[in-house]
């Protein structure tokens, strides 16, 4: 018998992102609102992490409601109508549900159905995770336009008492609509794990939590560890990311890592050699670290700031609980 032949799609040779949409958290919270809890001040924070203040969201404000608005913003600017998105992305660890994802509330919301929608746990590595995914559908042929999301209210998931990580984080959502190009605007992506998935995460499951066997699951994090690892290894990272996408440092217009913390941005742009041309992202100081959202809402705000970068390369790259890494080389939209 003749085994019949399977058609198996075939998408655009190239993709890029068309646009990018930003929404924060509606409260902004200083140092001095914090440092009670864990004993601290103003001057440590800032010297520690750069943060001056950080977003945050008021309680009936889910992630949910932040990545909706960063998609309709997203979407308006790339011109592309809602029903024509048939893949929505959305990296983050703070979905206030298991199920139903906060990819099938948002397409729901926008007017995407029938859209593919499901949700990734990359932590802060999550929306290059998304944009890798993406640039595979679209040139696979399994999407033609997609919608990744990074989105995420972290405030609900800390200890504001722990003095690891609670001080960092903020709460927002960053969007890119990615489609089909006439050039190449997405480079391939370098992306992996470290093996030492105990460095940042949650303290408890919610099944102990549920048995009376611990508090509430909360975030911490291995401060030292992770500081060298996103310094030192992920330089290692960042380098092998220019190298796939052919080209050098002194080609960027922008560089974009994840807003982990001040110290680390700074250090890392070191250990790249980034001429003064580049220009580096730093949405941490009044943005906070938003793991998921950090790397769209900085790329957000470096455009808003600094319009003359559209058409550029931009080196991104994010990294932390896992320990899990992902990075691209993008045009600017």
């Amino acid at each position: 018998m003749t085994q019949p032949q399977l058609l198996q799609s075939q998408g655009a040779q190239y993709t890029r992102i068309l646009a990018v949409g930003a929404a924060r958290g509606d409260l902004i919270v200083p140092n001095e609102d914090l440092i009670g809890p864990i004993d601290s001040s103003d001057e440590w924070i800032q010297q520690r992490t750069g943060i001056i203040t950080r977003t945050r969201a008021s309680q009936d404000v889910q992630a949910v409601d932040l990545a909706t608005t960063a998609a309709l913003e997203a979407i308006e600017r790339s011109g592309i109508a809602p029903e024509l998105i048939d893949a929505i992305i959305i990296a983050t660890i703070s979905n206030g549900r298991q199920t139903p994802s906060m990819a099938a509330v948002v397409a729901e919301r926008i007017g995407a159905v029938p859209a593919a929608a499901f949700d990734l746990n990359a932590a802060c590595a999550g929306y290059a995770y998304g944009v890798a995914q993406a640039d595979a559908l679209i040139r696979s042929g399994a999407a033609h336009y997609a919608l990744v999301i990074g989105a995420e209210k972290l405030s609900d998931m800390v200890d504001p008492a722990d003095r690891s990580i609670s001080f960092l984080l903020g709460d927002g959502a960053g969007a890119v609509v990615i489609g089909p190009s006439d050039y190449p605007g997405i480079s391939a992506s370098v992306w992996g794990s470290d093996g030492r998935a105990d460095a940042v995460g949650m303290n408890g499951t919610l099944q102990e939590y549920r048995r009376g066997e611990k508090e509430w699951p909360t975030l911490r994090q291995e401060g030292q560890t992770v500081f060298r690892w996103a310094v030192w290894d992920m330089a290692k990272i960042a380098k092998q990311t220019l190298a796939a996408a052919g080209i050098t440092a002194d080609q960027l217009a922008a560089f974009i890592p994840h807003q982990a913390n001040m110290r680390i941005v700074d250090e890392f742009a070191k250990q790249l050699k980034l001429p003064e041309s580049v220009v580096i992202a730093r949405d941490i100081a009044t943005t906070g670290n938003t793991s998921a959202a950090s790397i769209p809402l900085a790329t957000h705000r470096l455009l808003e700031e600094h319009p003359e970068l559209s058409g550029g390369l931009a080196l991104q790259i994010g990294f932390g609980a896992g320990l899990v890494y992902g990075a691209q080389v993008v045009v600017l939209p």
